[in-house]
């Protein structure tokens, strides 16, 4: 028995240590050295903005939360924690609540968390959640700063220059800060861009209840792209011989209407490919051809005429249909087995079709694609898991 609880417990530490092992973060090479570059110069510009108005001392023209603003503003520019407004509002907002912890409160043990708490509240309620801000109600406690101008100089000015810093490094690197809203991709398709709506956006970031470091625009874009790029991945790819009924039954141009209308009866299909000796598909036979001859406009008597339709007349001549051949459609939309799955939606959802006959690159039948083949395989693609 402690054989097995052994292995239970090794199992279960293994899985706690290969969860706290960070993932590789998604960024080319190049774009790392632009961030580095970036948060460089972003912090000495706020430097020496705050050295030009400042003091000699180096605590008074730059305060260390700006490197943690640095990393965020040229690291993660998209998050709403990096905006202009985050920067500037957080740092100096935060910096004014630790201050006043610093000025009011004695005692440090109860004025830093004090400082924190208050300043993460006052972030939340005017909109500039900013990480960094933390750190500067913090430092304001713990350097026991009680001058409110502190917090115009150096916290404000250097903030207004990393912003600054941000928005023109950015700008001249090819990117956008702060960035555009872009709505859906306009190449993504119908499917997908109607898949949810921003109700459903916003019961889902209800749902989840906490804060995410990433705009509800972006956020959305974002979903509406993994979309598009699982529907290509599950569809792009898919050709009609992946999803046709290769088992076909087919009836030849002189079958009779008797054995035409028993097979689909039997079978429980709405129509047989009509075929030659090589194969070929030369129409197709459907219940709508059958209705269409004994009159389907007028209910009575429908099935006693569909009765003499499909009963064979005796002697060698009639006045009605006998075989398939007479009573077919001749025009028939098939496809090939190597076309694209996705480019047969329009063909059933507006041109009416409701079977489509399969062909090889020799034009014979090799298989057919009915609503419910499409069906079942949109279900397999879109089911999770």
């Amino acid at each position: 028995m402690a054989a097995p609880a052994a292995a239970r417990w090794t199992a279960a530490l293994r899985d706690w240590c290969a969860a706290l092992r960070p993932e590789a973060p998604q960024v080319s090479q190049a774009e790392r050295w632009r961030i580095v570059a970036g948060a460089a110069l972003g912090v000495l510009v706020a430097g020496i903005a705050g050295r030009w108005f400042g003091a000699d001392a180096a605590a008074a023209w730059l305060v260390a939360p700006m490197g943690a603003s640095a990393v965020l503003v040229f690291a993660v520019p998209a998050s709403p924690m990096a905006q202009p407004w985050a920067v500037v509002g957080g740092n100096t907002l935060s910096a004014l609540v630790g201050i006043a912890c610093a000025r009011w409160i004695g005692e440090p043990l109860v004025a830093a968390p004090a400082a924190v708490g208050l300043a993460i509240a006052a972030m939340f309620l005017l909109r500039c959640l900013h990480p960094p801000g933390g750190a500067s109600a913090l430092l304001m406690v713990l350097a026991h700063e009680t001058r409110w101008g502190f917090a115009a100089h150096p916290v404000l000015l250097d903030s207004l220059a990393l912003a600054a810093a941000g928005m023109l490094f950015h700008h001249l690197t090819g990117r956008a800060y702060p960035p555009r809203r872009a709505a859906p991709a306009p190449g993504a398709s119908a499917t997908t861009a109607e898949r949810f709506s921003a109700a459903d956006l916003d019961a889902a970031l209800a749902h989840y209840d906490g804060v995410i470091d990433v705009s509800r625009a972006d956020l959305a874009t974002l979903l509406h792209h993994a979309e598009t790029a699982a529907y290509q991945r599950t569809w792009g790819e898919l050709r009609c011989r992946d999803i046709m009924s290769r088992e076909v039954v087919t009836v030849q141009f002189g079958t009779s209407l008797q054995e035409a209308w028993t097979l689909m009866r039997e079978r429980r299909i709405k129509a047989l490919p009509v075929t030659d000796r090589a194969r070929r598909v030369t129409g197709i036979v459907t219940t709508a051809d059958f209705m269409r001859e004994v009159g389907l406009e007028r209910p009575a008597g429908l099935l006693d005429r569909l009765r003499a339709l499909v009963q064979p007349s005796p002697g060698t001549t009639s006045d009605k249909p006998e075989t398939v051949g007479q009573i077919m459609t001749r025009t028939v939309r098939v496809a090939s087995q190597d076309r694209h799955a996705m480019e047969l939606v329009p063909l059933f959802s507006e041109g009416g079709h409701h079977h489509i006959p399969v062909i090889d690159h020799e034009h014979r039948l090799v298989g057919i694609i009915t609503q419910s083949d499409l069906v079942r395989a949109l279900y397999r693609g879109l089911r999770p898991g």
